[in-house]
């Protein structure tokens, strides 16, 4: 081999190592995540349940991250104007969203158009927590378990009526989940919260009511309503003395508010596995677990898979309901 030869050989070599060192510098070069505080968009105001589950997560996912975390409330829409906001921010690990059976179950089949796309527009991380419901009367209504009060109904098609939290709300939703497979005729009386549903019922203004487990429990253990069953999948820690509809002759039926973590679509897979394992980690704890239990939320955590799929099922379910029950939005 001539000396030119050798020398055009080092060049094609070292020309080679340069582009090889150019294409691995940038990924040698990314920082570890996270650099800087993560912002969790809440799609509610604060002291609420969706705020209380962010909030609780909050106070030991910094620490598993190792960066502040900063929560952000963005109300309103039943929580479009908040998911529209996670899903336009940058898919980087450093906004997060806390998404719920509205935003990425309800919404959809209630507002007929979003601005974004619960599936397309986000990556599951984990679900977080349920909010149970419970069906209860008012004590002197003449019934004591589940049974009897779609025995009533039966008897008295459309004369009595229940009260919920509002149209297209988790407790609207349960109540006309459980109508369809009970085949009964209750009224629906929409309220602008729990608290005035629960207040109507205590004072013998509406005999049913379908309300979250948060807002009731006390009522029920002061004998101020009487329960008759909830509808979780399992007896709630809270009262366990309550059967679930399901126990009550309806097996696999199950209607509850739920919570879970999101990211924007397109955020790394590495990312999201990282932060997944940070939130497991975090809803482990003894003292997460308590302060959950404390307004109401049972922990409910999954893989970023499982949580896609519940979103996928609980769109079907919902959007079923909202549409046999022909259910409209204030």
């Amino acid at each position: 081999m001539t000396s030119n030869n050798v020398r055009r050989a080092a060049l094609r070599a070292g020309a080679a190592l340069l582009l090889a060192a150019a294409t691995f510098a940038p990924a040698l070069a990314q920082p570890a995540y996270p650099t800087k505080p993560v912002r969790i968009i809440v799609p509610s105001t604060p002291a609420g349940v969706l705020d209380n589950v962010a909030r609780t997560l909050a106070l030991r996912l910094g620490d598993q991250l190792g960066q502040p975390i900063v929560i952000d409330n963005k109300p309103g829409a039943g929580g479009n104007i908040g998911a529209e906001a996670a899903a336009r921010s940058p898919a980087d690990g450093y906004t997060l969203f806390i998404g719920f059976n509205a935003t990425h179950g309800a919404n959809l089949a209630l507002f007929g158009k979003l601005s974004y796309d619960p599936v397309g527009d986000f990556a599951p991380i984990s679900l977080l927590a349920a909010v149970p419901n419970i069906i209860s009367v008012h004590p002197a209504q003449p019934v004591n378990s589940l049974a009897e009060l779609v025995a009533l109904a039966k008897a008295k098609p459309g004369q009595l009526s229940y009260a919920s939290s509002g149209n297209g709300t988790s407790t609207h939703l349960a109540a006309e989940l459980f109508k369809a497979v009970a085949a009964i005729d209750i009224a629906h009386i929409p309220y602008k919260g729990s608290a005035p549903a629960v207040t109507d019922v205590i004072a013998g203004q509406v005999p049913v009511l379908m309300d979250s487990v948060a807002s009731s429990t006390a009522h029920v253990k002061a004998g101020k309503l009487k329960a008759l069953a909830t509808t979780s999948p399992k007896r709630l820690l809270v009262l366990p003395e309550l059967p679930t509809v399901a126990e009550s002759g309806y097996p696999g039926f199950q209607s509850t508010a739920w919570v879970g973590l999101l990211a924007p679509a397109g955020t790394p897979k590495a990312v999201v596995e990282q932060i997944n394992a940070a939130v497991l980690k975090v809803m482990a704890l003894p003292e997460t677990r308590e302060r959950m239990a404390g307004f109401g939320a049972e922990i409910t955590t999954s893989t970023p898979d499982a949580f896609a799929a519940h979103i996928r099922s609980e769109m079907a379910k919902l959007g079923k309901v909202i549409r046999d029950a022909n259910i409209k939005v204030n």
